[in-house]
């Protein structure tokens, strides 16, 4: 793929995908889709740039503070809200726009907005979750990049529990999920019992207004 100059003068070379064969999602990783050094260079910038909060959430009725450092960035009418929390969107850095704009040419798919997560060290987590949320519409295209430690992403169907996959993502990698699969998979990151430094995460979504037509 082609990097710009913010990172690098790389060839313009389209990404590899693993696809994975899942009963009712669609699923697709690139270990590789930035190579370590612009990889490093990345996850530096962004650990710099980005305006990192804790947020708290409400779950079976209970405020928590979330387990990570979060920050929602987007167009400004891409607002978003879950468990409980009302995300107005942060204006778009140059450094984000053009992660964008790269992820987007990759995915074939417009993306309005940004999700960023900062996993401090093995404790910090994701609980089980599927984005349906109603501003991603039916069938949402979610685009994810990793940068730092490599974690396990973990899957689970809703009704054939039995049905799991694991998934590590690695330093520089991109996961898409597509289709029907926040209908009928729920994802999450797990703490880790070995110690483990950061990551930080990504993933770009196309929020829909509630006043579309």
């Amino acid at each position: 793929m082609s990097q710009a100059s913010l990172f690098g003068d790389n060839s313009d070379v389209e990404p590899s995908f693993e696809v994975f064969t899942l009963p009712d999602a669609q699923l697709r990783y690139c270990e590789h889709y930035y190579d370590r050094t612009v990889a490093d260079q990345l996850f530096d910038r962004l650990r710099q740039e980005v305006a990192w909060q804790q947020h708290s959430i409400r779950i079976a009725g209970i405020v928590r503070a979330q387990p990570r450092l979060s920050a929602w960035y987007g167009d400004k009418d891409a607002q978003y809200s879950y468990s409980g929390l009302q995300l107005q969107p942060i204006p778009w850095t140059a450094t984000l726009d053009e992660l964008r704009q790269q992820v987007e040419k990759s995915c074939n798919t417009r993306f309005n907005s940004v999700l960023l997560n900062l996993y401090r060290d093995q404790q910090d987590s994701m609980g089980w979750h599927a984005d349906d949320e109603k501003e991603l519409g039916p069938c949402p295209t979610i685009a994810s990049l990793s940068f730092g430690a490599t974690r396990d992403f973990l899957i689970k169907h809703k009704i054939d529990t039995q049905l799991k996959r694991k998934i590590a993502l690695a330093h520089g990698s991109l996961l898409v999920m597509e289709g029907e699969m926040q209908s009928h998979w729920l994802h999450a990151i797990a703490k880790q019992k070995d110690l483990i430094g950061p990551r930080l995460n990504l993933t770009f979504r196309q929020i829909y207004s509630s006043n579309r037509s």
